[in-house]
This record gives structure tokens, C-alpha cells and sequence, in this order.
């Protein structure tokens, strides 16, 4: 599967994530059947600027941290879109994490 069309995959799921939810790169990489493939998507994540529609901030690593902050513009906005979103996040944990998750291979089967 091309690069691209890896990514496009990718958004596709990310941008099917509830308001007020999270997931983790390793879950849309699950999903995709991709299990081995949690830092290319983190990639496509951090390469999903030219798709304001997908909701980048709202995926984060296996245990709830905000790995990709860095790669959003400001010093604090995923956190704060996540605040926005009614998501506690202290020291860049996501608090109830567990209960926050959304995960792609329950939500998304038929």
C-alpha cells in the first residue's frame, strides 16, 4: 500500500473519532490491519495539516499521552482542543483514559 494511500486511510478513521473521545495510534493501525504501523500513523498524523477535517488531536499513544503536542502549532493547542472537548489532561495524561477511548475495531465492525 503506497504512503499515501496509507495516510488517507488513516484520516478516514481519525475523522469517524467522537467529539470528547480519544484513541491511540495503535489502535487506527490495528484497525487498518495494520498492526505493526503505529508510528506511520503518528506520520500521517503529523502530516494531516492539509486536512483541517481531521481531528489529529484526538489521537495520542497506547497510554494516553500527548506525544504529538509538538507538532501542533502553539505551545499547548492539543491540549487545549482537547480541554475544549471537555478532556482533563494534566502534565500531558489524559485523566479516565480508559473511558475516553474510542477504539476503531469495536466502533467501526459491522
Amino acid at each position: 500500500m503506497a504512503e499515501s494511500g496509507f495516510f488517507d486511510k488513516v484520516y478516514q478513521v481519525a475523522s469517524l473519532i467522537p467529539y470528547g473521545r480519544v484513541t491511540s495510534y495503535g489502535a487506527i493501525a490495528k484497525y487498518l490491519g495494520a498492526a505493526g504501523s503505529a508510528r506511520m500513523v503518528g506520520w500521517a498524523m503529523n502530516a494531516s495539516g492539509k486536512h483541517p477535517d481531521v481531528p489529529a488531536h484526538r489521537v495520542v499513544n497506547r497510554k494516553g499521552l500527548l506525544t504529538g503536542k509538538h507538532h501542533f502549532s502553539g505551545t499547548n493547542l492539543m491540549q487545549q482542543l482537547l480541554e475544549n472537548e471537555g478532556i482533563e489532561v494534566i502534565e500531558n495524561q489524559i485523566q479516565n483514559f480508559d473511558s475516553l477511548f474510542w477504539d476503531p475495531m469495536k466502533e467501526l465492525s459491522e
